[in-house]
């Protein structure tokens, strides 16, 4: 359970119709293979060990005494593995019989939960058969024991008291008010679903969005292992579509029609952590419940996740992997940030808008931003001023790429040289030209800053900001400079993000020269230009002073999002970026991203306005409130153990 990682399993072996122990032999099978692959929790099918299609052969005490004698045999099965398995079987209780799901572990069946829900309809004649769960826990006779039954109960590891396990079967969880409803809010963060649905055209679509639904709201992992290959035919086809979800996330899907074993790796630290973000999720409350205990085998777990961890793990966690998703997601921000430039601009009267053009990645989104909201508003785009302001760094390209894309977009460009108002400023204040140092940088920026201010006093205009939110969480922004704005329209959106943005809007635009324009925009280093160039070429590369963006960016998404532990983060850079980056520079630029963020804080507590566009953000008054004098000592902290580990 490395870094709170659990691997989990939904297995569908092949049955024959009304053979416990021909199915016995297929389970233990895939339990060695659980073992192998360091599966920490194993769920099979409904009533997988008669077959779940004997109909009244149910009945048949020949059927239910061989089901018992080869769970007996599952159980011992288990006895050195150290996982949780869940095993669908008929089970008679109290003179009835009950569809259940039976927990084993260690050797030892842990308990029985049985079916609350049977259905009756369509091809579905369950209460022919069997009888629905009893409300409280009850003792039900094993071998000259006794074990729990009942749908209420809860299977705690030893090992990690949070890990609380809950089992629903079938039928239960299309139901309108699933028992996984009350499992969550007694504390369950993985709830096992032994089913057997049958297959019909497209209900393989509605089980995915289903599953994938109910682990959302409930915000846990979901383990749906279904009926497959060997179950009859003579009515119905079973398709084995297995499904392992968190919170809303498909993780690991199997192919129907065939017998399928599906692995994935839970977060458990994720899950935990969204429950304690979201103050509207339930307080846990066991009464009615019963814990039991069960152990893992976390060693082996460990290894085989140091082996390959098994979940999708984007480098980009903001930026979609499939085009079409990330086209998608790309034209609903778009669309989200000139909405709240509109209403803004409607709000204050003002009818231009002023922004400053250097060539960059950020002002080239805000200035297309702002065209598509002067678009909705009905305005002239001649009423948007782009301002270049070149100055001692300012490279041809970048200044040639401002003008043209300004003048491709229809906006109005003025060229305001502040080389010799910097200059007189320096004077004032008694710094010399040849002393390039931070007042040298700021003092251009907040010169910058004033001009785009004045200007648009002059024409009732309104400032539109174009820095990002990876610039505002290192703290790389002047402050009182390009820091300030009357409405930030990149406030929320990474610079990972930005750059796709901008290649969005030229793969959709019609005019090849903008087009041209702003692949060049988005081909040219990320740079303030505020030293000056060398042989005509930019001399100051951001990302060779902060860090690439791309790592941080991971860093920020992972200590917002989730509040995790930064050498987790670190573990999960590794895997992420394998290949692009040496351990040594992640763990290099992840403490510069630390001590930067905690030492910035109080630029980003007076930011402007600007429009939240995904889950992560840093607006003083929505995702971040966080005091300006915070210490980084704990983060760092695990940070230099990690150094520690390695050494040792």
């Amino acid at each position: 359970m490395k870094d709170g990682f659990f691997r989990v399993a939904a297995v569908t072996p092949k049955v024959r119709v009304a053979d416990p122990t021909y199915n016995r032999e297929q389970i233990c099978k895939r339990l060695e293979e659980g073992e192998a692959a360091g599966a920490g929790l194993m769920v099979f099918p409904e009533l997988c060990l008669t077959a779940y299609t004997c109909g009244d052969l149910f009945l048949q005490k020949p059927l239910l005494k061989s089901a018992r004698e080869e769970l007996l045999k599952i159980a011992k099965c288990t006895a050195d593995k150290h996982m949780l398995v869940f095993v669908g079987l008929p089970w008679e209780h109290g003179g009835k019989l009950y569809n259940v799901a039976a927990a084993l572990s260690e050797g030892k069946l842990l308990g029985i939960v049985p079916k609350t829900h049977l259905p009756n309809y369509s091809e579905f004649y369950e209460q022919r058969h069997f009888t629905a769960s009893m409300q409280d826990v009850v003792l039900t006779e094993w071998q000259d024991n006794w074990v729990p039954m009942g749908s209420n109960l809860l299977f705690r590891c030893r090992e990690m008291p949070d890990l609380l396990v809950a089992a629903e079967i079938c039928e239960d969880v299309w139901v309108p008010c699933p028992p996984s409803i009350r499992h969550v809010q007694a504390g369950a963060l993985i709830v096992a679903n032994c089913s057997a649905s049958d297959e019909t055209v497209g209900k393989d679509s509605y089980r995915e969005a289903l599953i994938s639904g109910q682990s959302a709201r409930l915000m846990c992992g979901y383990v749906y292992a279904n009926a497959g290959e060997g179950e009859s035919t003579q009515d119905l086809v079973f398709g084995g579509h297995n499904i392992i979800a968190e919170n809303g996330t498909i993780l690991a899907e199997s192919k129907r029609f065939m017998p399928e074993s599906i692995y994935a790796d839970l977060d458990l630290e994720r899950l935990i952590g969204e429950r304690r973000r979201v103050n509207t999720h339930p307080e846990q409350n066991q009464e009615g419940y019963l814990p039991v205990e069960f152990s893992l085998n976390a060693e082996n777990m460990v290894r085989r996740q140091q082996e390959k961890l098994l979940r999708p793990l984007s480098s980009r966690p903001f930026v979609p992997g499939n085009q079409e998703k990330r086209n998608r997601r790309c034209e609903e921000i778009f669309t989200i940030q000139a909405l709240g430039l509109k209403k803004r601009l409607q709000h204050t009267g003002c009818k231009h808008a002023v922004l400053g053009i250097s060539g960059g990645l950020d002002s080239t989104l805000a200035l297309l931003v702002t065209a598509r909201a002067f678009d909705l508003l009905g305005l002239p785009r001649e009423q948007i001023y782009g301002i270049t302001m070149p100055c001692f760094g300012t490279t041809d390209r970048t200044y040639q790429n401002a003008c043209r894309m300004t003048r491709e977009l229809g906006a109005s460009l003025k060229e305001v040289d502040i080389k010799s108002a910097v200059t007189q400023h320096f004077a004032d204040i008694g710094q010399e030209l040849s002393r390039h140092d931070v007042t040298y940088e700021n003092g251009q920026a907040r010169e910058r800053t004033q001009v785009l201010m004045d200007i648009a006093n002059q024409i009732n205009g309104l400032v539109v900001g174009t820095g990002d939110m990876s610039e505002l969480a290192l703290g790389w922004a002047t402050y009182n400079g390009d820091h300030m704005s009357m409405y930030g329209v990149n406030a929320s959106v990474p610079k990972t993000l930005v750059r796709h943005l901008v290649y969005y809007c030229a793969d959709v635009c019609e005019e090849e020269t903008l087009k041209s324009v702003l692949l060049d925009v988005l081909d040219t280093p990320v740079s303030p230009e505020l030293l000056p160039p060398k042989d005509g070429v930019i001399s100051q590369k951001t990302e060779d002073l902060v860090g690439p963006y791309e790592l941080h960016d991971f860093f920020l998404y992972y200590m917002l999002r989730f509040g995790y532990m930064p050498s987790k983060i670190y573990h999960m850079a590794l895997r992420a970026f394998e290949g692009e980056y040496e351990a040594a520079v992640i763990e290099k630029w992840q403490k510069v991203f630390y001590q930067r963020f905690f030492t910035q804080q109080f630029k980003r507590s007076c930011l402007p306005d600007g429009p939240k566009v995904g889950s992560v953000a840093v607006s003083p008054r929505g995702d971040l409130r966080m005091p300006s004098d915070a210490v980084s000592r704990v983060w760092m902290a695990d940070l230099e153990n990690l150094g520690k580990d390695r050494e040792a």
